[in-house]
């Protein structure tokens, strides 16, 4: 993942860059680099590392331009390193940056090489520069009007190219034009007082604006000072909207709504779909989304081991069901602080798979350094903090893209882990028993889970009016069976955060085994019910409860009819497939836990005792 800055005004746009490329830090990166032009010269820097790094670079060499492009990259095609950090030049003429993947760039490089041009990256995204500076000496060669040379070169040039991009393109031969275009991957147009700007995230443009278009699949802009003109994928010049966007620059806002937890509950369709954004080309998941020598270290992985803490441990729990149902993979899910003093055995060629959001959990993070030092070869990082440390330790990561998380309890960087944990189920069950057909079924249904959430977060005001029978009691009953067992871990986790009513969770098989002696009119039991195979099973341990008193909520698939007592209610949520049900069940019991939270009266978005960063052991 990356992030791509533009600009062109009538001032110097070196520090919006600069500042763009600080506000996408949360992307992921390992390099940052910018690029202007000014008298008609390119000029560039590149670090490698932080923006920081480039920040101080340009301190002591500044440059400065009406026009320029900037980029943080993550590696895919080539290691991190200086040279192959964005933006990159042809022939001191035509400069790109590049967020994407180029599928046919070995062909295109050697058919490159062939014609003379000299490489001096390993990514990708230098095919792409020498490719649209050819077609412009062509465009030259054959006499054409070169008012539109740049324009027309980058539209000869998308045509050659098989893959996902977003890309801020300049030239010195149209010094005074820069050209976004989007195909799989995002970018925005950012309109100023007189000026126009581009990133991959609106987050990148705050400072300078809030009004934005939003680009859509196969849009090129050409972008002037006095003019802005976009072509769809057809070649037709087009309008696109122009929308205000609610977020400021001094901090994010909570908007309309009372909580930020709240806020980050209905943010959940847009970040799974971030989550998702450019990681698929032609519906099929590419491995270097996970790092530029993914494929390799999955050839060798032989099993799992998933390390976590809290609500990272529930979405561990949660894979390890996918890991071995759907890939046939052994996977062994352990809480980090645990594992760490445990003196654990670890099978040969184990990939170790760390949680966190923000990447500084001081247990994971010493658990994944005694694993390496009980000779694990192969880490991967899921987190939502870039530059973090589990990050910096780990060989493979994956970003979930959550965005910001103000508070404290958890609920889009869960949803976006478990969503990036498919991810990475896909990635390894190729190499063990997931089929293809299985893989495009999964694919689908993960593209459909924006929507599938937007149906559930209509049932709030249901939700709203259940949570009043848990205003006076002091403890409840979480049930679940199957992938569905770490979801009511999950739901009890956040109703004790937040409420502080005490909530404990149970495969609920295990009724018979303790927990029934508990029931009672007073005990709120919870039960997730999806249609799935347990659904029987689930329906026996319902009876056993409503038997004896006990109190139900029952969310339950809205395709089934059942015959219930006058003591369990059932909230019907959107048919989903069996694979990503665990996700779409998650946000009712966020839902309730909040309002729960709400009718006590209780820090929400900072409950008592916790932090969002557990950096202590």
């Amino acid at each position: 993942m990356c992030g791509i800055v533009g600009g062109i005004a009538q001032r110097n746009v070196v520090p919006i860059l600069l500042e763009g490329l600080k506000r996408l830090e949360y992307r992921g990166y390992d390099s940052a680099g910018l690029a202007v032009i000014n008298n008609q010269v390119i000029y560039r820097k590149r670090e490698l590392g932080k923006v920081k790094g480039l920040e101080q670079l340009l301190e002591t060499d500044p440059i400065s331009g009406f026009i320029g492009i900037a980029h943080t990259r993550w590696a895919t095609h080539g290691k991190p390193s200086t040279a192959n950090a964005h933006p990159h030049i042809c022939r001191n003429k035509v400069v790109v940056v590049h967020n994407g993947i180029i599928e046919n760039h070995e062909l295109l490089r050697e058919e490159q090489l062939q014609n003379g041009y000299e490489f001096t990256s390993e990514t990708d995204t230098e095919v792409i520069v020498h490719e649209i500076y050819h077609a412009m000496e062509s465009v030259q060669l054959q006499a054409e009007p070169t008012s539109d040379g740049l324009l027309n070169a980058v539209k000869r040039t998308l045509k050659k190219l098989d893959g996902a991009y977003a890309l801020g393109i300049m030239s010195i031969d149209d010094p005074d034009t820069l050209i976004a275009c989007r195909k799989g991957s995002p970018l925005v147009i950012g309109i100023g007082f007189g000026e126009y700007f581009i990133a991959s995230d609106v987050a990148a443009l705050l400072p300078v604006t809030q009004r934005f278009i939003f680009l859509e699949e196969g849009d090129i802009a050409k972008i002037s000072i006095n003019e802005l003109l976009i072509y769809d994928a057809e070649d037709n010049l087009v309008t696109r909207p122009v929308k205000q966007s609610q977020l400021t620059a001094d901090s994010v806002d909570k908007g309309e709504y009372r909580h930020y937890m709240l806020k980050e509950i209905y943010e959940q369709p847009l970040a799974i779909s971030q989550t998702f954004e450019g990681r698929f080309i032609n519906n099929r998941l590419q491995e270097n989304a996970f790092g530029h020598n993914a494929s390799e270290v999955f050839d060798n992985v032989k099993a799992i081991q998933i390390l976590a803490c809290g609500t990272s441990y529930h979405a561990g729990l949660v894979a390890r069901y996918w890991f071995e149902e759907l890939a046939r993979v052994p996977c062994n899910i352990e809480v980090a602080s645990e594992f760490r003093y445990r003196n654990p055995v670890l099978a040969q060629d184990t990939l170790i798979v760390t949680i966190s959001q923000s990447g500084e959990t001081a247990d994971t993070l010493a658990a994944l350094l005694e694993a390496k030092k009980l000779g694990a070869k192969y880490s991967l990082a899921i987190c939502n903090v870039p530059e973090s440390s589990l990050v910096r330790e780990s060989d493979l990561v994956l970003m979930t893209r959550a965005g910001p998380e103000i508070g404290v309890a958890s609920t889009k960087a869960f949803t976006t882990q478990l969503a990036t944990l498919m991810l990475l189920v896909i990635a390894i069950g190729r190499r063990f028993k997931l089929s293809e057909a299985v893989e495009q079924k999964i694919t689908s249904e993960l593209f459909s889970l924006p929507g599938k959430i937007e149906r559930v977060l209509q049932l709030d005001d249901e939700i709203k009016v259940l949570a009043e029978q848990f205003a006076e009691k002091q403890h409840a009953l979480f049930l679940g069976r199957g992938t569905h067992y770490p979801i009511a871990m999950e739901g009890a986790l956040k109703l004790k955060e937040i409420s502080y009513i005490h909530a404990e969770a149970y495969p609920a098989g295990e009724l018979k085994h303790g927990p029934l002696a508990l029931i009672d009119a007073e005990m709120p039991v919870v039960t997730v019910a999806p249609n799935n195979s347990l659904l029987e099973k689930l329906k026996s341990n319902i009876q056993e409860v409503s038997a004896r008193g006990g109190q139900l909520i029952v969310f339950m698939d809205e395709t089934l009819v059942t015959a219930t007592d006058e003591n369990v209610q059932i909230v019907n949520v959107p048919q989903v497939g069996n694979e990503i049900s665990p996700i779409v069940y998650t946000i009712p019991l966020q839902l309730l836990a909040y309002h729960v939270a709400v009718l006590k009266g209780t820090d929400v978005d900072q409950p008592r005792n916790l932090a969002k960063s557990v950096t202590v052991e």
